[in-house]
């Protein structure tokens, strides 16, 4: 069991303020989000066709619920993982133009997920992706930046309707690259490295995942199909990808709320494909648009609700702003410490 309650932890708000507070953290957030990316709401799905290339697999290793029906023609029909794939492949249906994009609830189930205080086999997020005309990394940080503010903006009206919730968020993000990272902090391992550098710093865009650093390691896997992290920047550190962390004063750690970054090129997906020596993925159906150069150049990400309402709400455990299935021994030790879980 990895669940902890941190000492003489008790929720700011009761169940029903709890409840008005989720609605209030989402609809907010997500108005503010699409006014200033520019995006437009779309339905998304929570199953797909497998086998084209669509579901995301996520680091590869993990295996989608899938379930078979006689009236479909297809060897397996997949619950999503996220939608990091559909939305680019969405947007080249849609025609969607350069500098406008879309954004989706995303509601995927991830079996192979170890339940602890930020991590559920039920996953909510927004999903959203957006046409860019050029690639750079001025425009990933501007994103990060317009994103971040709609979070202190989200927190400011949050604590205005309940002030017994502090205003935490620093006024600014720092960006820090995976290799400066490990350079600062040569004898810790990558989430102590995060731990350390969000404390410092409260708000910190960590770009750079998945790529080899090096010492010869990588800060934390990455597919190979979707976040381009192996180009070179024009600061001469490879990738265009990253995480937003925020320092959780209620856990004392890092809070990774938002993984995102400019896509991949057809250059750039056949050479992460062979560096993950993933080559065959080539001829899937999602694949071969994009390498037919038939899909629109994106940035896009995820931004987790759950992962929000619970970092703004000051919960400790993900299981008080969302309903999932626990273990006993995590349920037993939530009672114990008067912890409600939905």
């Amino acid at each position: 069991m990895k669940t902890f309650i941190p000492k003489s932890y008790k929720s700011a708000l009761d169940l029903w303020e709890t409840e008005h507070a989720i609605k209030l953290v989402k609809d907010t957030f997500q108005l503010e989000m699409s006014s200033m990316l520019k995006l437009r709401r779309i339905t998304a799905p929570i199953i797909v066709v497998g086998g084209e290339g669509i579901n995301d697999n996520l680091t590869g290793v993990e295996q989608p619920v899938h379930f078979k029906n006689s009236y479909i023609n297809s060897d397996k029909i997949e619950i999503v993982q996220s939608l990091a794939k559909w939305k680019r492949y969405a947007l080249y249906r849609h025609n969607i133009q350069a500098g406008m994009g879309i954004y989706t609830d995303m509601n995927a189930i991830r079996a192979c997920e170890e339940p602890d205080n930020l991590h559920s086999f039920y996953v909510d997020q927004w999903d959203w992706e957006k046409v860019i005309d050029s690639t750079s990394l001025d425009l990933l940080y501007s994103t990060v930046k317009e994103i971040y503010s709609v979070i202190r903006g989200t927190q400011f009206l949050l604590s205005e309707h309940y002030p017994q919730l502090q205003l935490f968020l620093p006024e600014n993000i720092k960006f820090i690259h995976a290799q400066e990272l490990l350079d600062k902090y040569p004898n810790c391992s990558p989430s102590e490295r995060e731990d350390k550098i969000t404390e410092e710093y409260g708000a910190v865009f960590l770009r750079g995942i998945g790529g080899k650093l090096s010492d010869g390691s990588i800060h934390d896997e990455r597919a190979a199909d979707y976040d381009d992290w192996s180009s070179e920047a024009n600061d001469g550190l490879f990738g265009l990808n990253g995480d937003i962390l925020i320092w959780n004063p209620i856990l004392k750690k890092a809070f990774e709320i938002s993984s995102m970054g400019i896509r991949v090129s057809p250059e750039s997906l056949k050479r992460q494909l062979r560096i993950k020596g993933e080559e065959t993925k080539e001829s899937l159906y999602f694949h071969k648009l994009l390498l037919e150069g038939k899909l629109p150049q994106t940035i896009g990400g995820g931004i987790g609700q759950s992962r929000l309402c619970m970092l703004l709400l000051q919960k400790c455990h993900i299981g008080e702003v969302q309903s999932s299935v626990w273990d006993d021994k995590t349920l037993e030790l939530c009672r114990e410490k008067g912890v409600f879980l939905m």
